[in-house]
């Protein structure tokens, strides 16, 4: 029964990921989630069902519109594959649970909100906005300890952004999602969610600068390495900071 329901998580996923990719690619460009239709941006074809299977589609047309041949991004498949992978996570890790469900909504937010940084550097007030009540709601019925704690994650999740956000580096959209994920990470969870955002940005921003496939100087969003961060952090952050304090005792 476990895997029958792995499966169907993890297709779930896939299917949402697929919408996920139109919401964060569209929102930011203020059009509208439903007109016109999937279609390619390359030639406006409407796409059919078959050019709408997630992942298998992108695939089997090697990554091309079937019909003017234009490129099509690998934020699609990517997309699609992060959150059906991330979907399979949040079931085997916590079970069909309300921290189950919490880890699929911050899942689904992580997924948009790295689609839309990647291609706009930009964060969606109205994807935030959305996601806070939900989040907001299911924090406090998984509240493992006193409320203020995830109060104060929140007040500490945007407080850390404010300097870079003011000097830049860093906008404030970076702010108010770093204050959404330290409301569901809670206090002092969200300093390893930021711990870990830095250190795997830094990781990886480094080895493409290498690589050459990033020049020196170029602007690299950040809001994809806070999701991350903060996923790290919800899953394992409890272990790692209690495995870590056990070593220092």
């Amino acid at each position: 029964m476990t895997i029958v329901i792995a499966v169907y998580i993890t297709l779930l996923g896939l299917i949402l990921g697929s919408f996920y990719n139109v919401v964060a690619l569209r929102v930011p460009a203020g059009e509208s989630l439903s007109h016109p239709p999937s279609h390619c941006t390359g030639c406006g074809t409407q796409l059919k069902a078959r050019d709408l299977v997630p992942i298998l589609s992108w695939l089997a047309s090697r990554g091309k519109c079937r019909h003017c041949g234009a490129r099509v991004s690998m934020l699609y498949p990517l997309g699609e594959l992060a959150t059906g992978g991330l979907f399979l996570w949040s079931y085997l890790e916590f079970g069909l649970t309300l921290r189950g469900v919490t880890a699929v909504i911050l899942s689904s937010l992580a997924v948009i909100v790295t689609v839309a940084d990647l291609k706009y550097m930009l964060i969606p007030n109205k994807v935030l906005l959305f996601f806070a009540p939900l989040l907001l709601v299911l924090t406090l019925l998984n509240a493992e300890g006193p409320v203020w704690i995830y109060l104060l994650g929140a007040a500490v999740g945007g407080g850390i952004i404010l300097p870079f956000a003011w000097f830049g580096g860093m906008g404030m959209g970076d702010l108010k999602l770093f204050a959404l994920l330290g409301l569901v990470t809670g206090f002092p969870v969200v300093l390893l969610a930021f711990f870990a955002a830095c250190l795997l940005g830094t990781l990886v921003g480094g080895t493409l600068q290498l690589t050459g496939t990033l020049k020196r100087g170029q602007p690299v969003p950040f809001g994809p390495w806070l999701a991350v961060g903060a996923l790290l952090a919800y899953g394992y952050g409890s272990q790692i900071i209690g495995g870590y304090l056990s070593l220092i005792h």
